[in-house]
Parts: C-alpha cells; sequence; structure tokens
C-alpha cells in the first residue's frame, strides 16, 4: 500500500490531532502518502483535501480539536453518497481509509468498504468512552480532567455560598464523564443514562444533610440522565427545599476542547501508529483499541454495535464515597 486517506469525523475530541500527527509519521517511515480531507466525509465528498507531510504536522500534537477540521454528512449516510465518495478516493489512488471518530463514523467507514471494497481502518476518538472493544477512547480522559476542574472551582462557591449545585457534564447516552468525574470531585450525587434515577432517594439523602445543617453540595448530572437533565432535576429538588439555593451549571462542550492531556497524546499516538501498521498488513475494518495496556484490532460491526458498559465497581464505588 502506497496512499492512505485520513479523516477526522462526527464530534471533535482532544487528541485527534496527535493521532492525525501519529498516522503522518508513520506514514511516512513506511514510504506511504497520505491525503487528508478537511470536515470528514463532509469533505470527502467535496474533494477537499490536501497532501499531508511529516512536516505539515509539525506543532500539532498539543493543539486540541482537529486541524482536518470536522463535520457531519447526510449525504454520506445514502448508498450514493458512499458510491460519490468511493469514486473520489479511488480517483486520488488512495488504497486504505483510516477515520478518527465515534461509532457514526465507523458505521459510515464499515458500509463504504463492505460496499466498494476500500479498506478502513478506525481511530476511536469520542470523549464518551462508548465504543466496545477499547478501554478508553481519544479525548476522553482529558474530557474528565477538564470536567473535574470545572466541578473543584464550582465547589468553592457552593461551599461560601451554602449552595447545592447540579453540575451537567456532556454524555446523552453514556455515564462515564459523570461517573468518573462524580468520584476524583467527591460529588455528593451522580445520575447517569445507565441506571434509573430514584429522586426520592436522592431528596432522602440530602434532607440527611440538611438536618445537619449542610448546606453545600454538588451533584453530577449526565445531560442524558432520565429525569431530563440538571435543570430538571434541579426544579424538582428545589421544590423539597424551598430555603435552600440552588444552581445549575451546564459545562457543554468546554469539556470537548482544550490541549488533550499527556495520556491522550500517548493514547492517540499509539492509536494513529497502529492503524497505519494495519493497512500495511493488510487488515481491514477493524478499530484499533487498548486493552489491558496493548493495542488490540476490534472489528467495526462489533465495535459499534456492541455499547461499552459501566463498571459495577465504579457504581458501587461512588455510592459507597458519596
Amino acid at each position: 500500500m502506497k496512499k492512505i486517506g485520513l479523516i477526522t469525523s462526527g464530534g471533535d475530541a482532544p487528541g485527534m490531532n496527535a493521532c492525525i500527527r501519529a498516522v503522518v509519521r508513520t506514514a511516512s517511515l513506511n514510504d506511504m502518502e497520505v491525503t487528508g480531507f478537511y470536515r470528514g466525509y463532509e469533505g470527502l465528498l467535496e474533494n477537499d483535501n490536501v497532501g499531508l507531510t511529516r512536516y505539515d504536522v509539525r506543532n500539532i500534537i498539543h493543539r486540541g480539536g482537529t486541524f482536518l477540521k470536522t463535520a457531519r454528512s447526510s449525504e454520506f449516510r445514502t448508498k450514493d453518497g458512499r458510491s460519490k465518495a468511493s469514486s473520489i478516493i479511488k480517483s486520488h489512488g488512495i488504497e486504505g481509509l483510516i477515520v478518527i471518530g465515534g461509532d457514526g463514523s465507523f458505521m459510515g467507514a464499515n458500509l463504504i468498504s463492505m460496499e466498494h471494497g476500500i479498506p478502513v481502518i478506525g481511530c476511536p476518538g469520542t470523549i464518551d468512552n462508548d465504543l466496545f472493544g477499547t478501554d478508553y477512547t481519544i479525548g476522553y480522559q482529558t474530557a474528565v480532567d477538564t470536567a473535574i476542574g470545572a466541578v473543584d472551582n464550582i465547589r468553592d462557591t457552593a461551599a461560601s455560598h451554602n449552595r447545592l449545585f447540579f453540575v451537567e457534564v456532556m454524555g446523552r447516552d453514556a455515564g462515564l464523564i459523570a461517573l468518573r468525574t462524580g468520584i476524583a470531585a467527591g460529588a455528593e450525587g451522580v445520575l447517569i443514562p445507565e441506571t434509573p434515577t430514584d429522586l426520592n432517594r436522592l431528596v432522602n439523602y440530602l434532607k440527611t444533610d440538611f438536618k445537619k445543617k449542610r448546606r453545600s453540595g454538588i451533584i453530577i448530572v449526565a445531560e442524558g440522565d432520565s429525569e431530563g437533565g440538571a435543570y430538571e432535576v434541579a426544579k424538582k429538588v428545589q421544590n423539597e427545599f424551598p430555603n435552600w439555593e440552588t444552581k445549575v451549571t451546564v459545562l457543554g462542550h468546554i469539556q470537548r476542547g482544550g490541549k488533550p492531556n499527556g495520556f491522550d497524546r500517548i493514547l492517540a499516538s499509539r492509536m494513529g501508529h497502529g492503524a497505519v501498521l494495519a493497512l500495511r498488513e493488510g487488515r481491514n475494518r477493524e478499530m484499533i483499541g487498548i486493552s489491558g495496556g496493548q493495542l488490540v484490532h476490534v472489528p467495526l460491526d462489533h465495535a459499534i454495535k456492541h455499547n461499552a458498559t459501566i463498571s459495577p465497581y465504579l457504581l458501587e464505588l461512588v455510592e459507597a464515597l458519596s
């Protein structure tokens, strides 16, 4: 294989640039050319591309986001769209495609490979850490660090003003950010999509605190929580404690931005390096994952059809320490 394509797709995640750098430099070392397409599948369909050399990826390992940019494409979801994308890929002499993204991006990669015979390898780039077959995804650890830092700051204000804060973190379908943030930040409660929220239990817990004259606290709420997010939960709790001042903070997209931490830079570098070697070895329709500290190859359809599960131990831990 002499020429590969590269895209970043879906939501951006800290560490994507480190992965791009690893792909380009590993390819260069193996006498392979890299063509990057801007804005994921959308840019691929518009043939918006750039040739990448090892010198083009200098000084990007520390930058958040993705310099190739990213987008979601409705056209690529159609057979005609994927056929058009295949023609563009082949017109450049590209023999394999590396996709850095999440489950939606991998679904598209899997389909174009099955329909048009293009070898594809995925690098899991998503802050949600919800892909099966890998212990960690690119950007997850940095997102957790960002959320912990924000909650630490909020706790100072909560304690100073005797306020109960409900802090909403990202996680529409997965509560891993919320769970680890809650443990690390010493939250009084964590509400996640994977487990049913028992508001009566939360209220009873807070009543015990109220009787002990504890008037401040932090409740972490994943955006996909069954009660409707932090604002809805706060409203229901406020009705039970009319004299207790409650506040809501939605961290939102600050969790996606910022410089990747050391863990994510190394993780992304390992995955980008592994993706190039996988294509060179003739592998196809696989995701590069990390399991027990070792690189693993996970079939794409396995990664996207089997959601990562919440550790029962972490649920027990957050319950014991809250």
